[in-house]
């Protein structure tokens, strides 16, 4: 019995870290042109669980005309869902200010089952967190 145990959670535990290690890898979403207003985002997911993300803004008529915002700490896995936290003690300095704490963000990827020819792009597609522009972007891995 307790073989049959040890083996059940060993298959359930190596499951989930092959989904989450799909996930593993850079995201970029690049707007704009960079002639007149660039915008740039990229968020690396690590293996370890944690996170990275960049902001970077270039507005050639702006004041500053290029801003760049930082932002790290963990990321969970579950249920197609990425779900971010920050810990303020922990994960803010002066470089890393960027609060993405309880944002969300859909995992989408082609389905196994769909043989159609059809391309989906692998993505992050946030639909949740409390910076107002980060709710509705749409992140493709690279």
């Amino acid at each position: 019995m307790k073989r049959i145990t040890f083996i059940l959670i060993f298959v359930f535990q190596l499951n989930s870290f092959a989904q989450s290690n799909d996930l593993v890898g850079d995201y970029k979403l690049t707007l704009g042109k960079e002639e007149s207003h660039l915008i740039e985002y990229t968020l690396t997911l690590n293996q370890d669980g944690t996170f990275v993300f960049h902001s970077y803004n270039d507005m050639k008529s702006g004041k500053p005309p290029v801003v760049n915002k930082y932002g790290k700490g963990i990321w969970l896995y579950e249920n197609k869902v990425v779900s971010f936290f920050t810990d303020k003690e922990k994960h803010f300095d002066e470089k890393y200010t960027l609060d993405l704490n309880n944002s969300k963000a859909r995992f989408v990827v082609k389905s196994a089952r769909d043989k159609s020819d059809r391309i989906i792009k692998t993505r992050l597609q946030f639909f949740a967190s409390e910076l107002f522009w980060i709710e509705s972007i749409e992140m493709f891995k690279l």
